[in-house]
C-alpha cells in the first residue's frame, strides 16, 4: 500500500511515523519548505513534494492522509477523492455538514474509503466501553456524559466546542449509535470575543438515552473522562488514569415489591478490568488500512463521520443562537 502525508506541522510527523512504521509511507507534503526537507532526511525512502498536487498526479499512490489545518480539509479531501484516492483525514473532515454529505457521496459513488481520524474510538478503553453496552453488561443504557476540562491549552481560532468537544461527541457517537434528534449547547467567551472557552452540551436520542458534554480550557482540574449510566451497572473510561482506565461499578436504582414501588439503591462490587496499552494511533492506521484493503465496511466510517459533522453544526447553531 502505498501512502501519502499531507500536513507536517502538529499531527502530521505521528501519522507519517506510523505509516512508516506499517512500511506503507510513501510521500510526504507540506508547504513549509524547512520542515519538509527535515522529514525528507528522517524519510529517505519517501518522495517529498511542497505542492499537493504534485503527490496526488502519482498514479501509484493508493490512499492520502491530511493533517493540515482545519479549514483546509474539505478542499483537500474533495481533491484526493476527484483523483481517486482513498482518504483518512483530520477531524472534521468538514465544517459543514453539506460539505460532509458531498465528500461522502462522492466517496461512494468511487467506493473509495472516506475516513475521519477520531482518534478516541480506537482507544482501548472506549472500546471496552462499546464492548460492555453491546453485551448488555450495563443493562439499558439511561445516560452519557464526558468532561473534557483544564486550565489551558486557551485557542483563539477556534472555540471549545470544535477544539475539545469533537474528541466527546464522537465517542459519544459511536456508543450509542444513534444520532441525536435535540442538540443544545450553551457557553462563554471570557478570554477572546466571539471564541467560547466554556460550553455545556446537552443531546438527547429517539431512544429515550441522553449525552452531556462539559468542554472547558478554564478548569482548575484536567478531566478525560467518560460516564455510562445503565439500568444495571455504570461504567467509567478515564484517560487520565494510568491503570484504572476503565472502571465499572455494579452499582443501580432497583424496586423492591414489598416497598410499593420505592426505589432504592443497590451497591456491589467494583471491577477494573484489563485494558490493552496499544496505541490508539497505530490501531486507527491499521484499521484505515484494512479498509483500502477491502476488510470492513467502508461506507459506515464515512457516514459515522458525516453524523458528527451534523451533530457539530446543529449544536455550533445552538451556541450562537
Amino acid at each position: 500500500m502505498n501512502v501519502g502525508v499531507a500536513g507536517l506541522g502538529y499531527w502530521g510527523p505521528n501519522l507519517a511515523r506510523n505509516f512508516d512504521e506499517l512500511g506503507d509511507l510513501a510521500w510526504i507534503c507540506d508547504t513549509d519548505g524547512e520542515r519538509l526537507a527535515a522529514y525528507a532526511i528522517r524519510y529517505p525512502d519517501a518522495d517529498h513534494a511542497s505542492s499537493f498536487e504534485e503527490m496526488l498526479a502519482d498514479d501509484s499512490l493508493d490512499a492520502v492522509v491530511i493533517a493540515t489545518p482545519v479549514p483546509t480539509h474539505y478542499e483537500l479531501t474533495r481533491q484526493a477523492l476527484e483523483a481517486g484516492k482513498h482518504v483518512l483525514v483530520e477531524k472534521p473532515p468538514a465544517m459543514r455538514a453539506t460539505e460532509m454529505d458531498e465528500l461522502v457521496a462522492l466517496a461512494a459513488a468511487n467506493d473509495l474509503v472516506l475516513m475521519p481520524g477520531h482518534l478516541l474510538l480506537y482507544h482501548p478503553g472506549v472500546q471496552k466501553l462499546k464492548e460492555l453496552i453491546d453485551g448488555g453488561e450495563l443493562g439499558q443504557v439511561l445516560c452519557v456524559y464526558g468532561n473534557r476540562v483544564n486550565l489551558g491549552i486557551v485557542r483563539t481560532n477556534e472555540n471549545a466546542l470544535w477544539s475539545l468537544g469533537v474528541h466527546d461527541l464522537s465517542v459519544i457517537l459511536y456508543l450509542l449509535d444513534e444520532e441525536p434528534e435535540t442538540a443544545i449547547a450553551h457557553g462563554r467567551d471570557f478570554l477572546t470575543e466571539g471564541v467560547e472557552d466554556v460550553v455545556f452540551c446537552y443531546l438527547r436520542f429517539p431512544s429515550g438515552k441522553i449525552a452531556h458534554m462539559h468542554l472547558s480550557w478554564l478548569d482548575p482540574h484536567k478531566m478525560r473522562r467518560m460516564t455510562v449510566v445503565g439500568r444495571d451497572k455504570m461504567a467509567v473510561f478515564d484517560d487520565m488514569e494510568l491503570e484504572r482506565k476503565v472502571t465499572i461499578y455494579d452499582k443501580a436504582p432497583w424496586k423492591r415489591a414489598e416497598t410499593y414501588g420505592e426505589w432504592q439503591t443497590r451497591s456491589g462490587d467494583i471491577f477494573v478490568p484489563k485494558i490493552a496499552t496499544s496505541e490508539p494511533l497505530r490501531l486507527e492506521c491499521e484499521h484505515f488500512l484494512r479498509l483500502v484493503g477491502g476488510e470492513g465496511d467502508r461506507q459506515k466510517v464515512a457516514r459515522d463521520g458525516a453524523m458528527v459533522v451534523r451533530a457539530l453544526e446543529r449544536l455550533t447553531d445552538a451556541l450562537r443562537g
